[in-house]
């Protein structure tokens, strides 16, 4: 399969092939975060500050928070309300600060060469307000490179229009399958496998080849 044929995945496919991973195949989401992870920090190649909101994207840039802390590759880390982190993500927060790496309630963007943008992920369905809007115009003002997780902060992932608050990604780390808007707004987008079995994208009706990550390569869209 050519990158500019591989199918979409709205939210709402995300959030069924998700609770099948874990009812039917036994993957559940720590699984998947902690892959997606993985996948992202491996293509931050410099210093950088992760910034993450209050869902589950937010503890897949935890994840990769974790990584490139151990490699040397993390600035900082900025949460925008970390007591709101639930379930897997609040576990990612917790081995972070075994690790010990402070997050903080500040966006701390100076000293770092990329932003790791996990504030949003394919949840949104509105534009967004308060400090979460004014997180994602600061790091649109920094200027710097910004890798988006999964999808750009600000992005509706059901319908692929980007709210007046969109974060302006120089790249974009597509997580299993790429999502709607990604072709105008996430940048240069690369598709990366997270474990998700073929056959629950199958199982709610999108075709995906057997041998889609057989070389185990980001695919790019």
């Amino acid at each position: 399969m050519s990158s500019s044929a591989l199918p979409l995945i709205n939210s709402r496919q995300v959030r069924q092939v998700d609770a099948l991973a874990q009812e039917r195949f036994g993957i559940g989401v720590d699984w998947l975060m902690e892959a997606a992870g993985w996948q992202v920090a491996r293509q931050v190649p410099e210093g950088a500050v992760v910034v993450c909101g209050v869902g589950n994207n937010a503890g897949d840039g935890l994840a990769a928070a974790r990584h490139l802390h151990r490699w040397g590759r993390l600035v900082s880390v900025s949460c925008i309300d970390s007591a709101k982190l639930a379930g897997p993500a609040a576990r990612e927060l917790e081995a972070l600060r075994k690790a010990g790496v402070d997050v903080w309630p500040v966006l701390q963007l100076q000293d770092a060469e990329v932003v790791v943008d996990a504030i949003f992920g394919t949840g949104l369905t509105r534009a967004p307000e308060g400090k979460f809007a004014e997180w994602i115009e600061a790091i649109n003002r920094s200027g710097k490179s910004v890798i988006a997780v999964d999808v750009p902060s600000g992005l509706d992932a059901e319908t692929g229009v980007a709210y007046s608050a969109v974060v302006r990604a120089s790249a974009t780390i597509a997580l299993g399958l790429p999502k709607p808007g990604l072709d105008k707004f996430g940048g240069r987008v690369v598709v990366a496998d997270i474990g998700v079995p073929l056959e629950a994208y199958a199982a709610v009706g999108i075709d995906v080849p057997m041998d889609l990550f057989a070389n185990g390569e980001l695919i790019p869209l």
